[in-house]
């Protein structure tokens, strides 16, 4: 079957998390207008810098539990690296789509919202009420679209 958009981007997501260095947890974006791939990203170090799954990972030493003190990660997450390779690269992302594997957290939200990103579409929940919250304020549309989800052969837009 034909994928519908939504699914080739959000599959397309999982693949970009391939890349992911991070010990505990494989995240990829895209950045979606028009239909087309403006940016991708992955959760990793930042250029040149050792990965975790080389040195460590310092929120694992220390027991930090998921959605909490992001600043003790020596990573980028995927939504930070895709808004940054478009904004390298001189990509405008005003009114775009962010595709994501897992739903953004709180720094990340603030970015697609100040980022002018209009609409979110995620494979997995994060235990982060303020992200969602923030989102939802902005208006900035989320959308959950489980991956294991039967596709339809040919969805509205197609």
């Amino acid at each position: 079957m034909r994928p519908s958009w939504d699914h080739y981007f959000l599959e397309i997501a999982g693949l970009v998390a391939t890349r992911s260095t991070c010990l505990r947890r494989s995240v990829g974006a895209v950045i979606i207008k028009d239909k087309r791939i403006l940016a991708t990203g992955y959760n990793g170090a930042p250029s040149g810098l050792a990965h975790c799954d080389e040195v460590g990972c310092i929120r694992e030493q220390r027991q930090i539990p998921s959605g909490e003190r992001h600043e003790l990660c020596r990573g980028l997450h995927a939504e930070q690296n895709a808004i940054l390779q478009a904004a390298l690269y001189g990509v405008s992302i005003a009114g775009a789509t962010l595709y994501c594997t897992t739903h953004p957290c709180v720094v990340c939200a603030k970015m697609i919202i100040n980022a002018g990103m209009k609409e979110v579409v995620i494979a997995a929940a994060y235990p982060d009420e303020l992200a969602a919250s923030l989102l939802a304020e902005a208006g900035v549309t989320v959308r959950y679209l489980p991956c294991d989800e039967e596709r339809p052969a040919h969805a509205s837009g197609e």
